[in-house]
C-alpha cells in the first residue's frame, strides 16, 4: 500500500473529505496505483480533472503513483 497527499481545488473541492482549507486529503492505494485508478478513489467524474500535478510538476492519468507524493488536482478554468 501507498499513501497519497491530495489537494483538490475550485470546484473539485466538493470531493474532498472534511479536510480544512490548504489541507491535503490521505490516500491510500494499492502499491502501482496510477493517477486514473487515484480520481477513481475519490469519486471524481473522469471528464471532472483537466490537470493534475505531481510534485509540482504535470503528470498524465497513467503516472504511477509513489509512496509520499504530493498531487494537486484542478477542473476545466474558464475565465479572461
Amino acid at each position: 500500500m501507498i499513501q497519497v497527499r491530495v489537494r483538490l481545488y475550485a470546484t473539485l473541492r466538493a470531493y474532498a473529505s472534511q479536510q480544512k482549507l490548504g489541507e491535503p486529503q490521505i490516500v491510500q492505494l494499492p502499491d502501482g496505483a496510477t493517477v486514473k485508478q487515484l480520481i477513481a478513489a475519490l469519486g471524481i467524474p473522469d471528464n471532472i480533472v483537466r490537470k493534475v500535478f505531481s510534485q509540482g510538476r504535470a503528470v498524465e492519468e497513467d503516472h504511477v503513483l509513489r509512496d509520499g507524493e504530493d498531487i494537486g488536482m484542478f477542473p476545466p478554468v474558464a475565465g479572461g
